[in-house]
């Protein structure tokens, strides 16, 4: 059985800056790649930011010169260092890995529970 377990929400005022950390445990074979998501209320989850285990990133236009995304392969986590926070970056963040569990050959995506963050103009 695979988790991830988030954690690092909370509430700042615009201009801020808080970091999410995300760690996956259980029975992993290897993670594809690790990536942040959000959702507002009353809209959709949208993608924040990913990283694949080549490092290789990609950001939403929204996270672009504000957010950065880094994971730490040995450890099997995933940050997400936001600053500059927006009143619009309010939104419960998800945690997502798309990760290769030791009983099967095959990757399936994992979500974490979510954290909130809330950001007060």
């Amino acid at each position: 059985q695979v988790q991830l377990m988030e954690s690092g929400g909370g509430k700042v005022q615009a201009g801020g800056s808080l970091r999410l950390s995300c760690a996956a445990s259980g029975s992993i074979s290897s993670i594809v790649a690790m990536g942040w998501y959000r959702q507002a209320p009353g809209k959709q989850r949208e993608l924040v930011a990913t990283i694949t285990g080549g490092e290789r990133t990609n950001y939403a236009d929204s996270a672009l010169g504000r957010f950065t995304i880094s994971r730490d392969g040995a450890k099997n986590t995933v940050s997400l260092q936001m600053n500059s926070l927006k009143p619009e970056d309010t939104a419960v963040y998800y945690c997502k890995a798309d990760i290769v569990p030791r009983s099967s050959w095959h990757p399936a995506d994992y979500w974490g529970q979510g954290t909130q963050v809330t950001v007060s103009s």
